[in-house]
């Protein structure tokens, strides 16, 4: 077996010229936010060779966005799951000893952590939502608050033409509809009208502001723990799990998932599912996760918590992530990033902005199933 790696953003051009010429591999290490994209090259494993109940035993919740009716389309193998990074100097210096639990506490913490010079420029941050361009990982952190509220954003439906359905605006039976309530939310926090104001455009991105000392909260994936330690040595940081709604039925955080999916293309497709297979296999996917300082995807390995404090809180962090098909990243982060700045900005009603959004994303659904065709 023959592993070879590409450049992310050459990826998808890489594997489709493989295709064409006929020398495409027999397993693609698929990102969650490609899978859907790539569904029409890609073989779905039959429940005859592994069914939806062995594959849940096994494999965290997440993973069941890789479960359809014709199969499943990948076996998980890596998952980064969203936590939340904080400063513990500019927390006790604020005479607050742990971070927020709940999101509505950042009502509460922001008018005291948030600081503005004499013309009202911020220059000390509590939270960096409500814009988008300078906040990292802004569609991810959209998508871990509309979850939250109960909505997932995207849903299988076999009376869909695309055999997909986007369900970004729909209500769930909720008074508020859950997309509505998370980014009414979300862009709180860059009014300047309110006494939680603590973002805007013209500051550095969340990530390099947190890295610099002056963001108390930075919303970003368990992977990127050693870049923070690289950024800045002597940053005296904590991890925490993501907060939650007060009244949650169940936690959730966002989470970054690779899959190992079969290529059509494979001459042998019985040997690339034993490929995978053992891939995914305990002992593999534990050196796997050891290597790269990452919970694994497993759920019996996840039953062993480690001793290292942050791996610990990673483990937790797996166990409640969740994710969604995408049908474009690309398409969907310039529909995210239109949605939140047409709110911000007041063209348009929040829920006018998500209905839009909605539309857009069901013709990206209907127009990769053009393309299966």
């Amino acid at each position: 077996m023959e592993y070879i790696e590409k450049d992310k953003d050459i990826f998808e051009r890489t594997l489709i010229e493989a295709l064409a010429s006929g020398t495409g591999p027999d397993i693609a290490l698929l990102p969650q936010d490609l899978v859907l994209r790539h569904s029409d090259k890609t073989y779905p494993i039959p429940y005859e060779s592994m069914s939806a109940r062995s594959f849940k035993d096994r494999f965290i919740e997440e993973g069941e966005v890789y479960l359809n009716e014709s199969g499943i389309l990948a076996l998980p193998f890596i998952i980064d799951p969203m936590v939340m990074y904080w400063n513990r100097d500019l927390f006790s210096s604020s005479g607050l000893s742990s971070p927020p639990s709940f999101w509505d506490e950042f009502y509460t913490i922001a008018p005291l952590m948030t600081l503005k010079d004499d013309d009202s420029n911020i220059t000390r941050s509590t939270i960096s939502f409500g814009e988008f361009s300078n906040v990292t990982h802004a569609k991810d952190i959209i998508s871990l608050l509309i979850m939250q509220a109960g909505n997932p954003i995207i849903i299988e439906d076999s009376l869909s033409r695309s055999g997909y359905r986007a369900v970004l605006s729909e209500r769930f039976n909720y008074e508020i509809a859950p997309t509505d309530s998370a980014l009414r939310f979300y862009t709180e926090f860059s009014n300047p009208t309110k006494e939680s104001y603590s973002w805007n455009r013209s500051l550095p991105s969340s990530l390099n502001m947190f890295t610099a000392g002056n963001l108390a909260v930075y919303f970003g994936y368990a992977s990127e723990l050693s870049e923070i330690k690289r950024k800045n040595p002597h940053l005296n940081f904590d991890v925490a799990s993501v907060p939650q709604a007060r009244d949650a039925i169940r936690k959730v955080t966002f989470g970054r998932m690779d899959g190992l999916a079969i290529l059509k293309s494979s001459k042998n497709i019985s040997a690339a599912f034993r490929a995978a297979t053992l891939l995914s296999d305990a002992k593999f996917i534990s050196a796997l996760a050891d290597e790269f300082s990452l919970p694994p995807v497993r759920r019996d390995l996840l039953a062993k918590k480690p001793v290292d404090a942050f791996r610990f809180l990673f483990y937790d962090a797996a166990i409640v992530s969740r994710g969604w098909l995408d049908p474009s990243p690309r398409d969907t982060e310039i529909i995210f990033k239109n949605m939140i700045e047409r709110i911000v900005s007041r063209e348009a009603k929040i829920s006018t902005a998500v209905s839009s959004a909605n539309g857009e994303m069901e013709k990206l659904l209907n127009k990769l199933r053009a393309v299966e065709r």
